[in-house]
């Protein structure tokens, strides 16, 4: 694919690259840094240049070092870069981390001291004070906290984080609700694919005829805590955490890809349901009024059945980039329920990263 640029008229032209932007990707012999590699293959705006990973894949080509598992082929493109070790300097600014969390923190404070821009699916830095945890369609404004992080580090480097893989599809699902009615409380249940644990997380015979009840990481902990943050508000360079309480039970189930979630909710305002599905098949934001390249048509796709959404039926709408909402009903504990599904390693991980580094250069702060 050539460099050069021929995009149509749309209103985020004045941030459109004139060629695409050459990136990196931390971690990517792994299952997110796979999702990246294949995601940003024909990608319009960026260009996939680096490919960094541990040390024993360093020096192989990312074709022989990437246990490729993915339903689709490698890319050409991507298979004859050769890997890079983490303590290499980089030529690309825009820097995807998809590492895992026990090497994440510190790799990621050193690009970005160095003056890269770290556009991360780990853990490590989200709930940091001036660190944006990311999802466009919610709180693009958050990108306002920026200056101060890169005043902190003393130069033009900074880092960007996207949610925990459920906290994106229950803020998104929650984010119209709370905009327009109130929420007081959230009680979630999650039904998470084994994707989330990587290729090799759940050993076959625990999975198979088999649902977990437990899922490491403190991941309760993080559904609890981020959306909070994600839907609270930014004023005078700081966060303040959405007031709302969260109660979150987590399990793992034999699904490859898709996490399900039940979700009661309990409200400020009692509206009629019409009105909450109104709302949620309304839902926009920046990344559809910028025509974002990653950004799904529709954030949020209520489904109608009574057996929907499901991974297998609803997960890949709009090429994984959207979340699926049904079952929306009373609640006879709280005022409302439904039913919510994102795509885990899409929307949850290297999509959104992928979108949220589209709004930073829409917003020309890259």
């Amino acid at each position: 694919m050539e460099d050069t640029l021929t995009l149509p008229q749309t209103a985020a032209e004045a941030r459109t690259p004139a060629k695409r932007i050459p990136v990196a990707v931390l971690g990517a012999t792994g299952s997110v840094g796979q999702r990246f590699v294949q995601l940003l293959d024909g990608h319009p705006w960026f260009k996939l240049h680096e490919v960094v990973a541990s040390e024993r894949s360093a020096g192989k080509s990312y074709g022989e070092a990437a246990d490729w598992r993915l339903d689709s082929v490698m890319p050409n493109d991507a298979a004859s870069l050769a890997v890079k070790s983490l303590d290499i300097e980089l030529e690309s600014r825009l820097v995807f981390s998809g590492l895992d969390s026990s090497v994440a923190g510190e790799a990621e404070d050193d690009y970005a001291n160095r003056g890269a821009v770290v556009v991360s699916n780990s853990r490590n830095h989200r709930m940091d004070p001036d660190v944006p945890l990311l999802i466009p369609e919610v709180n693009a404004d958050h990108v306002g906290v920026i200056e101060r992080q890169q005043k902190r580090r003393g130069g033009r480097g900074y880092i960007v984080t996207n949610p925990n893989c459920s906290v994106v599809g229950l803020a998104m699902a929650i984010a119209p609700i709370e905009r327009l009615f109130g929420i007081e409380a959230i009680h979630v249940t999650t039904m998470q694919a084994i994707s989330g644990a990587g290729y090799n997380g759940v050993a076959s015979y625990a999975i198979l005829d088999n649902v977990i009840p437990y899922i490491g990481g403190g991941e309760e902990g993080k559904i609890e805590s981020e959306p909070r943050k994600i839907l609270g508000r930014f004023e005078k360079g700081q966060f303040t955490d959405a007031p709302f309480r969260i109660s979150a039970q987590v399990n793992r189930v034999p699904t490859i890809d898709g996490h399900l979630m039940t979700i009661s909710l309990g409200l400020r305002q009692r509206p009629k349901l019409e009105e909450v599905r109104r709302a949620i098949e309304t839902f926009t934001g920046e990344p559809q009024r910028l025509r974002l390249p990653s950004a799904p048509h529709k954030p949020l796709h209520f489904v109608d059945g009574d057996d929907r959404p499901q991974p297998r039926l609803d997960r890949d709408r709009e090429a994984g980039m959207s979340v699926s909402i049904g079952r929306l009903r009373p609640c006879p504990l709280l005022d409302l329920r439904m039913v919510a599904l994102v795509h885990n390693t899409i929307r949850g991980a290297a999509g959104a990263a992928i979108l949220n580094a589209e709004l930073l250069e829409a917003r020309g702060l890259l």
